[in-house]
């Protein structure tokens, strides 16, 4: 197709100029063509033509460009303008590339966001009803934690694959029988090992769409969410029995080269696991960003299913015995630093000897004992009676709702249990500047540093139980931001506990007007009554003071 206007116009000498602008309409089935050219060659004779050359000339107008759809086709995309190096400055094509190419940068392609994040709209109730009652995480009622941490919905037949053809040699590599958990009684946690396993290895890194799939990824994330704190203490529990004279900050040293991410490939080798995390690849010659990632959630994703279905004493188990790992290790000693010189005793059971992971049990006044004697030392009794012990110890131990009321056979237990509460307490208020300096462990330290590892665990088991369809990463930034250290002091400080810690004469002042020194300072005391909490009561009771005395989620109304 092409359009033409032939002008013919009379010239003084007698000759004839054809100006024949022509426009060309690209066709989808034949390759573009810029310009068409009349030559003299019209004929074979010799005959000497009476027209001057063609000139092309701009039309007057901007040229429409048309597309058409031939045979059915749908109309796609113009095809680019092939500018030839003779055109004039002004051609068309010339002029319409340039302004493609102005488009370009002007206004850029937007990108389109993937399909994950582009909103859908919400189930009706009836629908979520459904989902919610259908899910496994509503199927236990004897174990809620366990049951929150139970896939969303049903494993499918890739699930059960993997399970068939791995899961025999993870549980071998770790010590645990060979036959199917499902054949368990429903009273016994242990029934959902298998399942939790499963997804404890399940990695986000992997390739194929099985660990990719929601309910595979939601559970995974949540284990190794809970697992972390589990490890966390473990570890806080183990160092403080086992170091009875160490300040925290060298068994923090200790507890990051064994745990840290440099250091879990190695564990991961040592119980033959690395093929279950890389199937396709050598563990060995893959770069740190690619190996690190993948063996730190699922490290953390199994003891999160351990913890869950067998407990603490089933952590310690696997930690040093299929791990095998070595805290007398020479890669994983604090670094040498000087040390104030602890002159004071410590509990006989801690004497001349530093305790396994294999000490049994104790039976005696508190949910832990030995923890408890760890972190409060036996020369705190030389502070029994004194001003603080007779004036404040009754105003903490009101607003904290101590005692509690515990049914013991002797009446002597109670009592005894109340005077050692008592110098806990006391022992919690203590500021490092008042004692340590002569006593290294007269100070809330140790316990603070307890009080820490418990009240991550504490929260993490509250926001897993409280939000069942949130992934791990949601959760872990809603727990930092709910345990920050400012709120923590803040809890404490708004009960007026904060004019009970204990100074020395030198600092008082600086520290009661200076927040900046004050506010970390009501922070570790907070830390300090949920570590003594933890060592005398247990779990619940520090459930309780988080939540009911502190309000650590901020939902109980507030007094007028």
């Amino acid at each position: 197709m092409c359009s033409s206007s032939l002008n013919l116009q009379p010239l003084p000498n007698s000759s004839m100029e054809l100006s024949y602008p022509v426009g060309i309409i690209p066709s989808p089935l034949s390759p573009p063509t810029s310009s068409l050219s009349f030559s003299s060659s019209l004929s074979i004779f010799p005959l000497k033509s009476q027209f001057k050359r063609i000139r092309l000339l701009p039309p007057p107008a901007p040229i429409r460009a048309v597309a058409v759809a031939v045979s059915g086709e749908q109309s796609g995309p113009l095809q680019k303008y092939v500018i030839p190096p003779t055109a004039p400055v002004n051609s068309p094509q010339r002029l319409l590339k340039e302004l493609a190419e102005r488009k370009k940068v002007a206004f850029p392609k937007k990108k389109i966001p993937p399909r994950r994040f582009i909103l859908k709209p919400p189930l009706d109730d009836a629908k979520l009803t459904q989902r919610f009652l259908n899910s496994p995480q509503l199927s236990l009622k004897a174990f809620p934690l366990l049951s929150s941490c139970l896939p969303p919905s049903r494993l499918n037949n890739a699930d059960r694959t993997w399970m068939d053809e791995y899961l025999l040699e993870a549980k071998q590599a770790l010590g645990y029988p060979l036959d199917p958990s499902d054949n368990l009684n429903d009273d016994n946690p242990a029934k959902q090992f298998d399942t939790l396993f499963y997804l404890a290895f399940q990695h986000p890194f992997g390739e194929g769409e099985r660990a990719k799939a929601r309910h595979v990824r939601n559970g995974h994330s949540r284990l190794w969410f809970l697992g972390q704190y589990v490890i966390e203490l473990v570890f806080a529990e183990f160092f403080l029995q086992r170091y009875p004279r160490e300040s925290p900050g060298p068994m923090r040293e200790r507890v990051y080269a064994l745990t840290g991410k440099n250091s879990l490939p190695k564990w991961i080798k040592a119980a033959r696991l690395q093929n279950l995390l890389f199937p396709y690849d050598d563990m060995d010659k893959l770069v740190r960003k690619e190996r690190e990632p993948p063996v730190k959630y699922v490290f953390w994703a199994l003891f999160g299913a351990i913890y869950l279905c067998f407990g603490m004493p089933e952590v310690y188990r696997v930690l040093f015995e299929a791990f095998g790992m070595d805290p007398e290790d020479e890669s994983c000693q604090p670094k040498l630093r000087r040390q104030l010189e602890d002159v004071d005793y410590v509990s006989v059971e801690f004497e001349g000897r530093q305790l396994s992971w294999q000490e049994p049990p104790e039976d005696a006044l508190f949910a832990h004992p030995r923890l408890f004697r760890a972190c409060v030392p036996p020369g705190m009794h030389r502070f029994r009676g004194n001003i603080w012990d007779f004036d404040c110890r009754p105003k903490v131990m009101e607003a904290l709702g101590y005692p509690l009321q515990m049914t013991d056979r002797i009446p002597e237990i109670t009592e005894a249990r109340n005077v050692e509460l008592g110098l806990g307490l006391q022992l919690c208020f203590m500021h490092p500047s008042k004692q340590k300096f002569e006593h290294p462990r007269f100070c809330f330290e140790r316990l603070e540093y307890v009080g820490q590892k418990i009240q991550d665990i504490v929260m993490a088991e509250r926001l897993l139980m409280k939000h069942l369809d949130a992934p791990g990463r949601w959760l872990q930034e809603k727990h930092r931001r709910l345990l920050m250290n400012k709120f923590c002091g803040r809890y404490l400080r708004e009960k007026y506990l904060h004019g009970f810690i204990i100074y020395s004469e030198e600092v008082q002042d600086k520290y009661e007007h200076n927040r900046r020194l004050r506010n970390p300072t009501s922070t570790g005391v907070q830390q300090a009554i949920h570590g003594l909490s933890y060592c005398v009561y247990g779990k619940p009771d520090v459930r309780r003071l988080m939540f009911e005395v502190f309000d650590f989620e901020q939902i109980l109304p507030k007094p007028v």
